[in-house]
């Protein structure tokens, strides 16, 4: 095992003991793994790769997919100064608090600061004590170049009025107001203020992250899958079942029904991709059959360890209702 991975383990499960919850408004008490995601802003004119390297993020294409790029996006692609970025991140829940899990590693270059490394290197994302405690750094003045630290980035796994959510670590724009980021993502100013644990706008701190609770589509994964709970929010698309499968999330054109297909695309650990044809039908995953006004669609319901694909056949009714 190398130093790297050793240090960042020893760090993350001395720190479950010493993390507070007060020092993150994104709560997290389930216990369980999850997918979040953060919104990153670029201080400078980069590339899709050099972000993916300073986030640690393995698979491209899940950041191609978590901002609606194309899947042909080459790695040069480039990303404008001041652009918002939308990071994936694996999120763990501990002491009541979650965080990116075990990721992004970050390096001490010459002349970093906890504060700097927080602020500008990261973007006000996360504060540098935060940074401090969870790699137990006893002054955070003293941090030495090629010093390796775990970057704890703010994320929750929790249900948000009974509903199974993607959190989103906003961040704040100058001037903005609780109204308007409730109407830019689709909730409402209560759920907002409730999960920051803030009253008034008067408590919106610009470039710092906000906890924004973003809405999935509905989808047919079943509940033994092993990327359930399958959770794909508006205006992405995720890569599953090895790369095998993409779905994607459409509100408007769909409503709110999520649409999978073949991604066509090279399996990440599988030699190749399983048959991924519904049963008893000729219909493969995404592809669809009108029978009068009804739509049958064989829908991706999840995969198994022992390369396999689930299926289901799924029916809407597009009948007028005085048919129905």
């Amino acid at each position: 095992m190398g130093f790297t991975r050793i240090l960042v383990c020893l760090l993350f499960y001395s720190s479950f003991a010493t993390i507070s919850v007060a020092q993150q408004a994104f709560k997290c008490t389930t216990g369980k793994t999850c997918r979040s995601i953060v919104g990153y802003k670029s201080p400078n004119t980069t590339s899709i790769s050099s972000i993916q390297k300073l986030f640690g993020v393995k698979n491209r294409h899940s950041l191609l997919g978590a901002n609606n790029l194309p899947l042909s996006t080459q790695s040069n692609y480039v990303i404008r100064e001041q652009t918002v970025i939308k990071i994936p991140i694996p999120c763990i829940c501990f002491n009541g608090t979650g965080a990116s899990n075990k990721m992004p590693i970050y390096t001490v270059q010459p002349g970093d600061t906890l504060s700097y490394i927080a602020s500008d290197v990261f973007m006000g994302l996360l504060t540098y004590p935060r940074i401090q405690q969870v790699n137990q750094i006893e002054n955070p003045n003293l941090i030495n170049v090629s010093q390796v630290l775990w970057i704890p980035l703010p994320c929750s796994c929790e249900e948000v009025d009974g509903e199974s959510v993607v959190h989103y670590a906003h961040l704040v724009e100058a001037g903005s107001t609780v109204e308007e980021i409730a109407g830019m993502f689709g909730t409402t100013n209560d759920t907002l203020y409730r999960l920051n644990g803030i009253a008034n706008n008067s408590q919106l701190i610009a470039e710092t992250a906000f906890d924004v609770p973003l809405k999935a589509c509905n989808s047919s994964v079943r509940e033994d899958s092993l990327d359930s709970p399958f959770l794909v929010p508006n205006n992405t698309y995720f890569l599953t079942a090895n790369n095998c499968v993409k779905c994607k999330c459409d509100a408007a054109a769909n409503n709110w029904t999520l649409q999978c297909e073949l991604s066509r695309i090279k399996p990440s650990s599988w030699s190749a991709c399983p048959a991924m044809q519904c049963e008893d039908s000729s219909l493969t995953i995404g592809k669809t059959t009108t029978s009068s006004c009804n739509t049958t669609t064989c829908a991706y319901a999840g995969y198994s360890s022992d390369q396999n694909i689930f299926t289901t056949l799924a029916t809407q009714s597009t009948c007028p209702s005085y048919y129905r």
